[in-house]
């Protein structure tokens, strides 16, 4: 086990070094993060004027549910903010597949092949916004065995659309077709290739800690230098916002396009060891 998260810890030092190459490939998660937030505020605008909308949330436990309404407003919103996440996914994947192929990617290079393959990307919003509302739905229903079935159901659709996204960017097929291919290549070639989630985490934990480290002194200075102690916490507060919304989410795309790459066609990233990816992709006989 100690190996297997070892390798993945490599994994992410290797995605960070191409990360540190091609420093641009951070401003997709920005993007993403800001369209995020535009369609939440444009979401909760119409709440915050009429919050008398929300009135079904105080239900003092009588197990009312919410209007059939709510579903809806929650499939579209789930539909907007999976497109944002998805658009920048794959344009982030696009240039780092450039990148391990010996290219110099641009950030127009990634929203130019995010955007030719619009159609394939709202599709997949389209299905995954259906089963976000469906596994709230099953959340709804039960206060506690829902929950834990959500869950479940949630875990096993995350495993089984790994690799979708780079499917939809390299071989532009539909939502479909895109999830037998991923399901295609875990089988194919099984391992820890989820597992090196773990790693990237520890690895942007490293990079947090930091942040953390100066976050802590700051709040120890409030008690006696207070104009300090805010500058401090702010600074390390956008240290760390920095690190979780931006080079976190960078690392994970390149992570996820250097181990696609790799399983789908055995051709190994620039910038990876071969040993590792075969730690990672213990390929069956």
């Amino acid at each position: 086990m100690f190996e297997r998260l070892a390798n993945s810890f490599s994994l992410a030092r290797s995605s960070w070094q191409v990360l540190w190459t091609d420093k641009k490939l951070v401003v997709f998660p920005i993007l993403s993060v800001i369209g995020c937030a535009f369609v939440l505020l444009g979401f909760a605008t119409p709440f915050i004027a009429k919050p008398h909308l929300l009135d079904f949330l105080n239900d003092n436990g009588n197990g009312v549910h919410p209007p059939p309404w709510v579903y809806v407003v929650a499939f579209v919103y789930y539909f907007c903010s999976y497109f944002v996440v998805i658009f920048f996914n794959a344009a982030l994947i696009s240039c780092a597949l450039i990148r391990f192929n010996g290219g110099t990617p641009t950030v127009a290079d990634g929203i130019q092949a995010a955007v030719s393959r619009l159609p394939q990307i709202l599709a997949w919003a389209l299905v995954s916004a259906t089963v976000g509302v469906i596994l709230k739905a099953i959340e709804n229903a039960h206060e506690r065995a829902g929950a834990f079935i959500s869950a479940i159901l949630g875990t096993a659709w995350t495993v089984m659309t790994f690799f979708v996204v780079p499917a939809l960017v390299v071989e532009r097929v539909g939502p479909f077709d895109a999830i037998k291919r991923s399901i295609q290549i875990l089988k194919r070639n099984w391992g820890e290739a989820i597992i090196g989630n773990v790693g990237i985490g520890l690895f942007v934990f490293l990079l947090a800690l930091p942040g953390i480290v100066v976050g802590l002194f700051g709040f120890f200075a409030l008690q006696t230098a207070v104009p300090l102690g805010v500058a401090v916490i702010v600074l390390a507060a956008l240290y760390l916002l920095t690190i979780t919304a931006a080079v976190g989410p960078a690392l994970h795309g390149i992570y996820l396009a250097a181990l696609y790459q790799y399983a789908a066609n055995g051709e190994i990233p620039s910038g990876f060891d071969r040993g590792e990816l075969k730690q990672a992709f213990r390929r069956k006989n």
